[in-house]
């Protein structure tokens, strides 16, 4: 079972509701923070890091000798990370996706593959808990690289849950796609609810099941719910706003660990989850 816990706006409790759920599963669980631009997962759990690795994405390098000036690779790449200016094949590592269609084309064999570091990966362990995330490097536009380096600790028999970058851009949609659940977690605000429903359009868009949780439920309108009702979404869970709540969380504590009430509801979360995702 993998979850990817998503949110069409930041500041939902997205993470409150990840690092809770992984800690309330009874059984070993995976737990991957995908908010490369901004991970905080780790500071709630607290692993102990036993691996570090610098992932790099692919960037052209030319044999300006061989090169031809045929403009094959310029007019295959849609991000324009590649020019002919002269006589010369000049490059843009910053704006090229590593698509590696320039060296699919090149007639010359006159592109190679090269690195450019996008940032490091971490795995680590907090008792029965796995725990990876990526830490984009800073300046560093291109966050899918090391989105998909850490999906790759995905354990495909048990148990994985995704703290998914927030909106509805590239590293959402590769934070989720290929996932069997999608949890989305909002607020009942108008804000809250005109995102909600970009990210419930992208979730429908890669055909994956979905629910919702709603925090500060008690603030707000009705909006998110009657929206989850004409759409046929279930509302899987309510976290009233709550000061107790905001403290555990200003001093960096998983909120299914401070009280029993609460891991029983993010244990039955979690069997409501189960139950959608096979419908």
């Amino acid at each position: 079972m993998i979850v990817t816990v998503a949110s069409g706006k930041g500041g939902t409790g997205k993470t409150t509701v990840a690092t809770s759920l992984a800690c309330a599963i009874s059984d070993s669980v995976h737990l991957l923070d995908c908010d490369v631009e901004e991970p905080n997962v780790h500071i709630f759990l607290h692993p102990k890091i036993q691996y570090q690795e610098t992932v790099y994405t692919m960037v052209p390098e030319v044999d300006q000798e061989r090169c031809n000036g045929c403009r094959k690779c310029v007019d295959i790449c849609r991000f324009s990370a590649i020019t002919v200016v002269g006589q010369k094949l000049l490059t843009f590592p910053e704006l090229c996706h590593g698509c590696v269609g320039c060296m699919v084309v090149c007639p010359e064999n006159a592109i190679t593959e090269g690195g450019r570091e996008v940032g490091k990966f971490e795995i680590g362990q907090r008792g029965a808990i796995r725990f990876g995330h990526g830490l984009l490097r800073i300046g560093e536009a291109m966050a899918p690289p090391l989105i998909r380096k850490v999906r790759e600790q995905i354990d495909d028999k048990g148990i994985t849950i995704i703290d998914a970058p927030p909106g509805t851009s590239c590293p959402v949609i590769t934070a989720m796609r290929g996932v069997d659940f999608v949890l989305l977690v909002t607020e009942p605000t108008p804000f809250g609810l005109h995102d909600l429903k970009l990210a419930v359009e992208a979730v429908i868009k890669l055909g994956i099941p979905c629910g919702i949780v709603i925090n500060r439920s008690d603030l707000g309108d009705n909006g998110v719910q009657d929206y989850a009702q004409q759409q046929g979404i279930p509302v899987l869970m309510e976290i009233p706003f709550s000061r107790e709540i905001a403290r555990n969380y200003s001093k960096g504590r998983i909120l299914a660990e401070q009280s029993p009430k609460w891991r029983e509801k993010f244990a039955g979360l979690y069997e409501k989850i189960k139950i959608c995702a096979a419908c």
